[in-house]
């Protein structure tokens, strides 16, 4: 089965409330995840993945650093699919959940602690850690 090759980009934004920081997950399908989305042609890894929380949650971030990678393969009808996810560490510095895209049922800030209760995927939580070391350096 042949392959083909798919680059998404997205992240965690965050924002520290009473002096905790508090990550924003979008709920879609029955499941917590991390905003991200395929990046578009000419556009940078760093654009995309600011385009894709933006549109996801509805916050605009800035990007504090780049956290990680994911890379995972699926199949969707007959068709095998390899996929690298570039994740970012971004500050919320506007928006509201109000304004967020069709692509998320619903938006919510979780302490970090919560949202690797409610992150389904063992990636994610993965990128969630490295995250919050990143937060705690």
């Amino acid at each position: 089965m042949e392959s083909e090759q798919l680059v998404s980009a997205g992240g965690i934004i965050f924002r520290v409330a009473s002096g905790v920081p508090e990550v924003a997950l979008i709920f879609s399908g029955g499941v917590w995840w991390l905003p991200k989305g395929l990046v578009e042609e000419s556009e940078s890894l760093e654009k995309a993945a600011l385009r894709e929380v933006k549109e996801e949650t509805g916050f605009q971030g800035e990007i504090v650093g780049k956290i990680g990678e994911n890379s995972y393969d699926f199949t969707r009808e007959g068709r095998r699919y390899l996929k690298t996810v570039h994740l970012y560490l971004m500050r919320c510095v506007g928006g509201s959940s109000d304004v967020h895209d069709s692509e998320a049922d619903a938006v919510r800030w979780f302490r970090i602690s919560e949202a690797f209760q409610v992150l389904r995927y063992p990636n994610e939580r993965k990128i969630l850690a490295k995250a919050e070391q990143m937060l705690k350096g």
